[in-house]
């Protein structure tokens, strides 16, 4: 019997590490696939070749300093016969989650990110869009990382300036002068 699709709480690239755990363990034999823009990105046969927790500090345009953690799971092709075995498991990727846990320490609180490329595009690390989980799969939609002017409050820039997938949101380009504290 088919269940109908629900959705994770997920707002553009902040699903948490524990949300995302969470939705794995839901059916722990569910086949996990990965969208972009409503079509498969990633092909069966796949391997979660690395899980990283990753730090970054960072000093803004502003001169402002920040720190945050994000835990990147990293997906890579697979072999023509491993496809044809079909998709990793939720319950394959908890463990292999549960293996790396046990070696590094890995923060649930921090958002996930996926990092995955092939031979026609560079690796790109998506943040996630939402989780959607039918009675036949998991599935995580993904969405292009975006570029964000974080001391738009010092440069006179309006909040929430964000270029995703390379296109401009907002912008105003006379608010942000040389010597005006920002880029």
């Amino acid at each position: 019997m088919t269940q109908p699709a629900s959705s994770f709480p997920a707002s553009v690239q902040s699903l948490s590490t524990a949300e995302f755990l969470d939705a794995l363990r839901v059916q722990p034999q569910r086949p996990l696939e990965f969208w972009l823009h409503g079509e498969r990105l990633v092909p069966a046969g796949y391997h979660l070749t690395e899980i990283s927790a990753v730090s970054t500090e960072a000093v803004d345009c502003g001169g402002r300093v920040d720190r945050w953690r994000e835990t990147v799971f990293q997906v890579m092709d697979g072999t023509p016969e491993e496809a044809e075995r079909g998709f990793m498991t939720t319950r394959k990727a908890l463990a292999i989650y549960d293996r790396v846990a046990g070696k590094i320490t890995l923060d649930t609180s921090a958002p996930v990110r996926f990092e995955y490329g092939d031979l026609a595009r560079p690796a790109v690390r998506y943040g996630v869009e939402r989780l959607e989980l039918s009675g036949e799969r998991l599935t995580v939609h993904l969405s292009l990382p975006g570029v964000q002017c974080k001391a738009g409050d010092v440069c006179g820039l309006p909040a929430g300036l964000v270029t995703a997938g390379g296109e401009l949101m907002v912008m105003n380009a006379d608010t942000c002068e040389p010597g005006g504290g920002c880029c």
